[in-house]
């Protein structure tokens, strides 16, 4: 019987959980209206459109009305850099982000700043961090948005919010944050960090894949990123996708459920499984924060070997894992968060990212630590980085 495969890449997507299946179900071809149409049909799909957004507000202490459906998190980040900056520009032009954002952040930052937008990206410590008074300080009376992700989607970090948040209100300028790693996993209420604008996406929650949403606080001005119908209060124009709204909302009850005993099993697995790679593999650093991390996060630096060549032989013994995002799995340079706090070239092609999830158990921490190690010595063995390598 072939051994069990092992899943370490949740921070890519989740399995949908049955109960979310289950609830998406019927909107596929029962309840199929469309939300707009003012018949029974339009009005029932309707209904559980509402009551999916009732679900997701109860995650982050939000309202109804604050919440608009996107088809993922990095049209959610779109959303809220273009909206503000196009919305406010009377007030100025100038956009302040960090250098390890998710490319749904600075890919955007980019193509504004080739419009005329000033964007600042701001430096992180060797853990990652964000430290508030850079933000204090790179602020101008032209400074429209600051948008710092709260953690890591590589690394883990968790960023200081609260601390960020306050200098940024203090100077009256919308605040958004990357929390798609975060959303169901960690608590949020938008109320007590003070967040304008928070991005989320439905699969990295157990939810479905093509379906996210973001919070706009009340009296955010703010354009709308797509443009064609009336759609989400006239935000977000186009048909939604009823079953994966629905779906998402499914799974913020499951969140709401689970989430504290979640997060406790998993950090105590990830602390397992950085212990015995440790204590296993010499030359072995751990990238991110040590303590205000993701807790399901596991990011490691690898001497003298290929992040690629660990992930494909770690496939073939059935564990999936990755070396960074999954954006960004097809190209060949390095993380640009690595080299951002710190982590040499070559140090930064040897990295490898495992995160746990709900179904990971304790044999699979003991499985990876069983075979990482001697995958490990025999690309180093064959490694030309490797001192006295051939």
């Amino acid at each position: 019987m072939d051994a069990k495969r092992i899943y370490l890449d949740h921070a890519a997507t989740t399995p949908a959980h049955p109960d979310v299946v289950k609830a998406m179900q019927p909107y596929f071809s029962d309840i199929y209206g469309n939300p707009s149409s003012i018949h029974s049909f339009g009005q029932e799909a309707k209904a559980a459109l509402e009551s999916a957004r009732e679900k997701v507000v109860v995650l982050i202490n939000a309202r109804p009305d604050e919440i608009v459906f996107t088809s993922g998190g990095t049209e959610s980040d779109n959303f809220a850099l273009t909206g503000i900056v196009y919305a406010n520009e009377k007030k100025g032009d100038h956009i302040i982000t960090s250098k390890i954002e998710h490319h749904a952040v600075t890919e955007c930052a980019d193509f504004l700043a080739k419009r005329g937008f000033n964007v600042t990206y701001l430096p992180v410590d060797k853990y990652g961090m964000v430290d508030p008074m850079d933000v204090k300080k790179a602020i101008t009376d032209k400074t429209v948005l600051v948008s710092i992700m709260h953690a890591n989607n590589e690394i883990g970090t968790i960023e200081p919010l609260a601390d960020i948040i306050k200098i940024v209100k203090e100077k009256g300028v919308f605040f958004h944050t990357d929390a798609v790693q975060t959303f169901g996993h960690l608590p949020i209420d938008v109320n007590k960090i003070k967040a304008d604008l928070l991005s989320l996406s439905g699969h990295k929650f157990y939810g479905p894949k093509g379906v996210g949403a973001l919070y706009i606080r009340k009296g955010t001005r703010i354009v709308p990123f797509l443009r064609g119908g009336a759609q989400e209060s006239n935000r977000r124009a186009s048909t939604e996708n009823v079953p994966g709204i629905v779906g998402m909302g499914a799974a913020c009850m499951i969140a709401q459920a689970e989430m504290a005993t979640a997060a406790l099993r998993e950090t105590a697995l990830r602390d397992k499984l950085i212990r015995g790679i440790m204590e296993k593999i010499p030359e072995v650093t751990l990238n991110g924060h040590p303590t205000a991390r993701l807790p399901n996060n596991v990011n490691i630096a690898i001497k003298y070997v290929e992040g690629e060549s660990i992930l494909l032989n770690l496939d073939m013994m059935g564990i999936a894992a990755s070396s960074g995002s999954a954006c960004t799995s097809g190209s060949l340079d390095p993380s640009h968060v690595l080299l951002a706090i710190g982590v040499p070239h070559a140090l930064a092609h040897g990295s490898l990212r495992m995160t746990l999830g709900r179904q990971t158990t304790v044999s699979d921490i003991d499985r990876t630590i069983e075979v990482l190690p001697p995958i490990v010595e025999k690309l180093r063995a064959m490694s030309p980085l490797k001192k006295g390598g051939k």
